[in-house]
């Protein structure tokens, strides 16, 4: 205890909870999954949480090299990407996790391996129409699609199994970036993850 007159200790920074979860933002391509993801990382790291963000064009490329769009290795994606989610979040990471993911069983599937292991997973779908993406088309796939450039496009000539129930649905054709952000963040503050 200080004597007065003397300086204070400078005392101890708060730590911010340390429970790690995943975060899955699932949606079209170009429904704004990513842009979200790096909004709300920065978010939480400016209070200082530790977070990654696994992006699913990333990870195609450095862990799932040479599978290709079939149902069977769109699974096999999604489960992987799980798999390093909860392996990190069970560390205190908030992983964020903006991949398309578009069948509802690969979905379970790694809500069920997060369960297996008591790590928290949040499902949110960014649900934003195809037309909006289209015209978004960040990527250019969609007019690539148009184009027959490209096939196996999903929520255009693949299939897109929309979640029933979400932890949150998030419509970034009506609300801006910062409402979207906030509205995530909103979401962690009620789970005490924020």
């Amino acid at each position: 205890m200080p004597v007065a007159g003397e300086a204070a200790e400078a005392a101890p920074a708060v730590a911010p909870c340390g429970r790690g979860a995943t975060v899955w933002l699932t949606g079209l391509p170009s429904a704004g999954k990513t842009t979200l993801a790096l909004a709300l990382a920065g978010r939480l790291r400016a209070e200082g949480h530790r977070v990654e963000v696994l992006d699913g064009d990333e990870i195609r490329e450095f862990l799932s090299k040479g599978l290709g769009f079939s149902k069977e290795d769109r699974h096999t994606n999604v489960t992987r990407i799980g798999f390093v989610a909860e392996r990190l979040a069970s560390h205190g990471v908030k992983v964020l996790a903006p991949v398309i993911a578009p069948y509802a069983d690969s979905r379970a599937a790694v809500r069920a391996q997060h369960d297996k292991n008591g790590t928290e997973f949040l499902e949110i779908h960014v649900a934003t129409p195809a037309d909006v993406c289209s015209k978004r088309d960040v990527k250019g796939l969609y007019a690539r699609q148009a184009a027959g450039e490209i096939a196996h496009l999903t929520g255009v000539d693949d299939p897109y199994e929309v979640p029933e129930s979400p932890d949150l649905r998030i419509l970034t054709h009506t609300q801006s970036v910062a409402e979207s952000t906030a509205d995530l963040h909103a979401l962690l503050t009620n789970r005490g993850l924020a």
